[in-house]
C-alpha cells in the first residue's frame, strides 16, 4: 500500500547545539495513590499476573449454587486473562522486525478506504504484532464505514473499560496485595492479545472512529486505540531507525501545558521539542534536532499533518486527568530558541486546520461556565432552566434557538416511574447490615455473589436484572448498593434540533458506566395498554428496547469462556408505558443503532420482576454538549426517533 520512495535528504540549517540529554519529551503521569506503581514487578512482555488460579466451568443455571457464585467465575476469569503467557517460541523480537520495515514517502501517502484489516484483529494472537512503518492515510469514507468504524472504536473502548473495572473489583476484593495500574494491566492484556487498534498500518491524519472532541480518562486508551501510541512521551513519531531513508515522522502530539516554553492559545501552539530533562522535568542541557525534534521539522517539511490531544487536570476523573483529542494540525515554522531556563530548545509552530468541529477542549470549557453562568454564557435560547421544576436533584434545562416550540413544558414532569399499587403487596426482602453492607450481605447474593457497583458508583457489569438495596434494608443511605434510586447528577440539557427533532445532552463529562436517569412514565397492564393505544396514544415497550446491557462487562475477546450474564432472571416483560401526559428528560433521548446510554432493569422498592424500572447507564465515556442515544430495538425508518420522542 503506497509506493516506497526515498525521502529527500534533509535541508537544516538550524544552529548545532553543543552536546545534550537525549529523553524524550515526558509527560506527567496520571494520577494515582502512593501504593501505585508505574513499573511492572514481573519481566517485559508477561502481562501482569493477578494470580494463578483457574477458571471455573460455566454456571448450571439450576444449580443456585453456581448463581452466588458469580463473582468469583467473573475474578477468575480476569485473572486468567492476566495470567497467559505467550508461547516463547511465538515471540518476535523487535530489533529483527525493525530491519525489515520500510517507510513510505510521506509525499506517496497511500490512500485507503476502509481497511478492515487494520481495525480487527485475530482474537486467538497471543503475540502482539510489530507496529507497521507504512505510512496510510484513509479517506472517502462514506457513512456506513464511519458507523462500522465507530462501532469498533466503541467496542474496543468498552473493553478496556470493563478489564479496567474487573482489576478494581480484584483490588477492592483483596486478591491482590495492594492498589494497582489497572489502567496499564488493561492495555497489557489487550496488546498481548492482538487487540490494539491500527497496528497493521501507521495511519496519519484522523483516525476511523475517532471523532473530534472524545475525551479519555487514561494515557493508556490513547495507544489502545491508535491515537497517540507513545504511553509517556509527549511525541509520537515513526524513528528513524525503521524508515528507509533515515528520517522520522511525527504523526501526533500531546499538549499538557506542564513545560515552561510551551505557550497554547488555542488554534496555534508553540510547542517545544523535547530532550535535555532531568528526572524532574527541569531543562538541563539544550535540545538536538532529532527522534521527536526532527520529526516534526520533517512533517513539516513534507506538509504532513499532526494530531493533537490536549491533557489537563479535571475534577472528578477516574485518573485525576482528562485527554481530549482536538482534530489535525500543521507544522508551520521550527527555529531554535533560548529557553526560560537559560538553555537552547526547539520550538515548533502549529497551527489548526480549517473546516473541523469546535475543539474538544473548548467546549468542555464552556460547558463548565454554562453550568455556573447558563445565561451569561448563551443569552438567548434557554425557554426554561428547570423543566423538573425542582423535582430533581440538579435543574433540567430547556434550550431552543431554532423556532417558538415550547412542547416539553406541556407535559407533567416526572421523577420516577408511576407503578400500580398492586405490584408493592409483593414487599422487598432487604439485608441487616446496619454500618454497611458488606459482599456477603442479603441484597449482593441476589445479585449473584457481588455488589452491582464499584465504589464510584460505576456499574461493574450488566446483567438481566439488579437488585439494589431498598426500604426494607438496614444500611444507611450511603451504602454503595443505592445507585440508581439516588437521582440524578448530572446537569441535563433537553435542546431543540434540526436533526433529531428534540435531544437531550449534558453540561458534565460522563464516564463510562455512571448511572443517568430512570426512564420514567406511567407504567400499564397489557389490557391498559391496549385500551391506550386505542386511544391513538403512544406506548414505550420495555421488552423491545435491545440488550445493550449485555455489552457492559462482556470480557469475552480476552477470556474465551466467559459467559453472559442470565442471573438474576426474569421472564419476558408484558408491560407499557404510558408517556404521553407524564415523563422525563429521558423521554427526550434520541434513537441510534449506536448508542451511548443503555437501559438497565433496577428493582429496590419492590420485588415483582415483572416490573422493574428502566434505569439508563453510559456506554462510554460521553463529553458535555455530546448528544445522548438509546437503542430503542424499533425505529421509524423516517425518523432519527420514535414518534413518542418526536
Amino acid at each position: 500500500m503506497g509506493s516506497l520512495l526515498d525521502f529527500s535528504a534533509p535541508q537544516n540549517d538550524a544552529v548545532t547545539p553543543p552536546p545534550t540529554i537525549i529523553q524524550p519529551k515526558l509527560e506527567p503521569l496520571d494520577s494515582v495513590s502512593d501504593s501505585d506503581s508505574l513499573a511492572p514487578s514481573h519481566p517485559p512482555g508477561i502481562p501482569f499476573p493477578l494470580s494463578q488460579s483457574q477458571p471455573s466451568p460455566p454456571p448450571n443455571p439450576n444449580s443456585n449454587a453456581n448463581v452466588y457464585s458469580e463473582f468469583s467465575r467473573i475474578s477468575q476469569l480476569f485473572n486468567t486473562a492476566f495470567s497467559d503467557k505467550a508461547p516463547q517460541n511465538d515471540v518476535v523480537s523487535s530489533d529483527k522486525a525493525a530491519q525489515n520495515d520500510v517507510v513510505s514517502s510521506p509525499d506517496a501517502l497511500a490512500i485507503v478506504a476502509r481497511p478492515q484489516e487494520g481495525l480487527s484483529a485475530s482474537v486467538n494472537r497471543i503475540r502482539h504484532p510489530q507496529h507497521s512503518s507504512e505510512l496510510v492515510r484513509v479517506t472517502d469514507l462514506n457513512i456506513e464505514d464511519e458507523r462500522y468504524f465507530r462501532e469498533v472504536v466503541r467496542k474496543t473502548r468498552m473493553l478496556y473499560e470493563n478489564l479496567r473495572i474487573y482489576g478494581n473489583l480484584n483490588d477492592e476484593k483483596g486478591l491482590v496485595g495492594r492498589r494497582s495500574r489497572n489502567d496499564l494491566k488493561a492495555s497489557s492484556v489487550m496488546r498481548e492479545r492482538g487487540l490494539w487498534l491500527n497496528r497493521d498500518k501507521r495511519i496519519v491524519g484522523a483516525i476511523p472512529g475517532i471523532e473530534i472532541g472524545d475525551v479519555f480518562f487514561f494515557r493508556m486508551e490513547l495507544c489502545v486505540v491508535g491515537i497517540h501510541e507513545q504511553p509517556q512521551a509527549g511525541i509520537d513519531y515513526l524513528p528513524s531507525s525503521r524508515s528507509s531513508n533515515g528520517e522520522p515522522i511525527a504523526t501526533s502530539i500531546i499538549v499538557s501545558g506542564g513545560y515552561e516554553d510551551d505557550v497554547d492559545t488555542g488554534d496555534v501552539i508553540i510547542y517545544t521539542g523535547h530532550g535535555g530533562q532531568d528526572k524532574c522535568f527541569r531543562q538541563c542541557a539544550h535540545q538536538k534536532l532529532e527522534s521527536g525534534n526532527l520529526g516534526l521539522e520533517r512533517s513539516m517539511h513534507y506538509g504532513i499533518e499532526v494530531r493533537v490531544v490536549r491533557g489537563f487536570k479535571y475534577e472528578g476523573s477516574a485518573s485525576g486527568k482528562v485527554y481530549v483529542y482536538d482534530g489535525l494540525h500543521k507544522v508551520v515554522d521550527c527555529w531554535f530558541d533560548v529557553g526560560k531556563s537559560g538553555f537552547g530548545v526547539y520550538k515548533f509552530k502549529i497551527v489548526r486546520l480549517e473546516n473541523q468541529p469546535e475543539r474538544g477542549s473548548l467546549v468542555l470549557r464552556f460547558a463548565q461556565n454554562l453550568r455556573v453562568r447558563p445565561l451569561e454564557v448563551r443569552p438567548r435560547g434557554y425557554v426554561c432552566l428547570d423543566m423538573s421544576m425542582k423535582k430533581e436533584n440538579v435543574p433540567v434545562l430547556l434550550f431552543n434557538d431554532i423556532d417558538r416550540d415550547h412542547e416539553p413544558l406541556a407535559y407533567q414532569y416526572l421523577v420516577k416511574s408511576v407503578i400500580p399499587s398492586y405490584v408493592y403487596q409483593f414487599g422487598s426482602s432487604g439485608c441487616n447490615c446496619v454500618l454497611g453492607c458488606l459482599s456477603n450481605c442479603f441484597c449482593a447474593m441476589k445479585n449473584g455473589g457481588q455488589f452491582a457497583y464499584d465504589e464510584r458508583g460505576i456499574l461493574i457489569q450488566g446483567k438481566p436484572i439488579i437488585f439494589e438495596c431498598g426500604p426494607s434494608c438496614s444500611c444507611p443511605p450511603t451504602c454503595r448498593n443505592r445507585v440508581s434510586q439516588k437521582g440524578v447528577k448530572n446537569t441535563f440539557e433537553v435542546f431543540r434540533s434540526r436533526e433529531t427533532g428534540w435531544g437531550v445532552r449534558s453540561l458534565d463529562l460522563i464516564q463510562a458506566g455512571s448511572f443517568l436517569c430512570e426512564y420514567a412514565g406511567v407504567v400499564l397492564t397489557r389490557d391498559q395498554a391496549q385500551v391506550i393505544s386505542m386511544a391513538g396514544d403512544n406506548l414505550v415497550y420495555p421488552r423491545r428496547f435491545s440488550e445493550r446491557w449485555a455489552e457492559w462487562g462482556d470480557v469475552s475477546r480476552v477470556a474465551s469462556n466467559y459467559v453472559r450474564p442470565s442471573h438474576p432472571s426474569i421472564p419476558p416483560l408484558d408491560f407499557a408505558m404510558d408517556v404521553s401526559s407524564m415523563r422525563n428528560v429521558a423521554c427526550y433521548m434520541s434513537h441510534s443503532r449506536s448508542p451511548n446510554v443503555m437501559v438497565q432493569f433496577v428493582l429496590y422498592d419492590h420485588s415483582n420482576v415483572l416490573f422493574p424500572r428502566l434505569m439508563l447507564f453510559a456506554l462510554e465515556n460521553i463529553p458535555p454538549l455530546r448528544e445522548l442515544s438509546l437503542d430503542y430495538g424499533v425505529a421509524d425508518e423516517l425518523s432519527p426517533k420514535l414518534a413518542i420522542c418526536n
